[in-house]
């Protein structure tokens, strides 16, 4: 129907975390980043936008964002394609920073209010990319997560088929990264798999 907004522009006009966000040491404005569309196949739930997404409006203009295309072995042009990728965080704004300068967690009223009805949008997801801690004990409960990101990223093989935990591709987590080689070794070339077919699927 001509007039109605669709759901990615309801949620870019979300001003419900305004007054909390005003209140941080960013004192910043409301600004939804939603990437995705219908007919995605791919699925990538992160924690929130830091400050560049902020600035830029797109999600993963950051160096993270450069090292989880490389994780995913996708172009700027594939990785940005809405009608192949989502890109659908625990909170679609900017969360700021505490006092001591470092990130706020992501509002719980984002995903209350939008998640649901986000996902229900996406009919025909292959693949399921949950990075982080956040968005791994939202999409797969306390017990699923149980011993933390590592323990729960090491469990690759038990979660459902398409479904795969990640660590956050910060730079900070290179260290993570070369003590736990397995992550690279083994699990990454099974993601970029699955990665690839559904990107190229028709």
């Amino acid at each position: 129907m001509a007039g109605v907004p669709s759901l990615a522009e309801e949620i870019a006009a979300c001003r419900l975390c305004a007054a909390d966000f005003a209140s941080t040491a960013t004192s910043h404005e409301p600004r939804p980043v939603a990437w995705f569309r219908q007919g995605a196949r791919i699925l990538i739930a992160g924690q929130a936008p830091g400050a560049r997404v902020h600035a830029s409006g797109k999600p993963f203009t950051d160096p993270s964002g450069d090292r989880l295309r490389d994780w995913l072995e996708l172009s700027e042009e594939e990785f940005y394609d809405r009608d192949r990728l989502a890109i659908v965080p625990m909170a679609f704004c900017f969360p700021g920073y505490d006092a001591k300068g470092s990130d706020l967690p992501p509002p719980r009223r984002c995903a209350e209010t939008w998640r649901r009805r986000v996902l229900n949008s996406l009919p025909n997801l292959q693949v399921i990319l949950l990075i982080g801690g956040y968005a791994q004990r939202w999409h797969l409960g306390a017990e699923a997560i149980r011993g933390g990101v590592t323990a729960t990223v090491a469990r690759w093989r038990d979660h459902t088929p398409g479904t795969f935990c990640l660590p956050h591709p910060s730079w900070r987590n290179s260290g993570w990264l070369r003590r736990n080689s397995w992550f690279e070794a083994d699990l990454l070339p099974v993601v970029r798999a699955q990665v690839r077919a559904a990107m190229n699927h028709v």
